[in-house]
């Protein structure tokens, strides 16, 4: 697709221009495959350009190919690896987080003249539509120019976000500006999780938070997510431990407690399930002095 073409060309320019600055845009590059990370993907559409990613999370996993996009409508814990990268053919991909604020208001605009997406998952995949290429490609032009990205900026992201919520993967996202919908409710559960994942927490308390049965609420969370409540808060806190034991902020014991786990046997066990290696594997290695004279 020609659109995608000049896409990947557009971003291999911004990656060139180290002064350039587009908010809520990030370009992504590698050169080779990379393994198993996990993090927490906020609402984002991500654009595949070139080379391949796999991104999952529980039961839900997709690989995303060169002219692919992945559209995430809600917060969310996942892990990825890039599986096809080279120096000769990098992977490459745009990034655009999703104002949630411009998403309602571009939502209330369009009413009811959208109907709701029934079966629809947070993590969505769909070929990418040259109607968002058009104003991405406008977007990526404003780095030239600081007054059109302050004065015309914000009227392509809306154009932008519009193309995304009447497209083929913008069924959840549109469920969740519904107050009363099950996605509504379950990012009412996900923000819970997310200020208290240190708390033990049980389904039902969840379900309380999105005024729902228990039953009901453990099996719309798990269909959109892809996973338990208490598996995501059980992610939410791994990848909290392992972005503190990286910085160097406690021993492996003391993450453990910080992050809400009793036991620190617990946290080793779930903690190298999850990441393939021990937490002492991720602290940081200590820095020898070679320019000390031996005693």
């Amino acid at each position: 697709m020609e659109s995608v073409n000049a896409l990947q060309r557009a971003a291999q320019e911004l990656l060139r221009d180290e002064s350039a600055q587009l908010p809520g845009l990030q370009v992504l590059r590698s050169t080779r495959t990379t393994p198993i990370d996990a993090v927490v993907y906020h609402p984002v559409v991500c654009l595949i350009l070139q080379g391949e990613k796999v991104v999952s999370s529980g039961t839900h996993s997709v690989t995303l190919s060169a002219g692919q996009a992945l559209l995430v409508s809600h917060d969310l814990p996942v892990v990825s690896k890039i599986t096809r990268a080279s120096a000769r053919q990098p992977y490459l991909a745009l990034v655009l987080s999703l104002d949630m604020a411009l998403v309602r208001s571009v939502g209330e605009s369009i009413g009811d003249r959208l109907s709701s997406a029934s079966a629809s998952q947070v993590l969505s995949r769909h070929q990418i539509e040259s109607n968002w290429c058009e104003p991405l490609m406008r977007y990526l032009e404003f780095r030239h120019d600081p007054l059109e990205l302050e004065l015309l900026g914000p009227a392509v992201m809306r154009e932008l976000v519009f193309r995304l919520l009447v497209s083929p993967i913008g069924g959840m996202l549109r469920n969740r500006l519904h107050a009363g919908s099950h996605a509504n409710r379950i990012a009412q559960a996900i923000a819970h999780l997310k200020r208290e994942f240190r708390v033990r927490l049980t389904v039902a308390d969840l379900a309380a938070v999105s005024n729902m049965s228990a039953s009901s609420f453990h099996e719309h969370f798990k269909a959109a997510t892809g996973t338990t409540p208490l598996q995501f808060q059980k992610d939410l806190r791994l990848i909290e431990a392992r972005t503190q034991l990286a910085g160097g902020e406690g021993s492996v014991s003391q993450v453990a407690f910080d992050v809400g786990y009793e036991s620190a046997t617990q946290f080793s066990r779930e903690y190298a399930r999850k990441y393939g290696a021990p937490p002492s594997a991720d602290l940081p290695r200590p820095h020898l002095d070679m320019s000390a004279n031996p005693a």
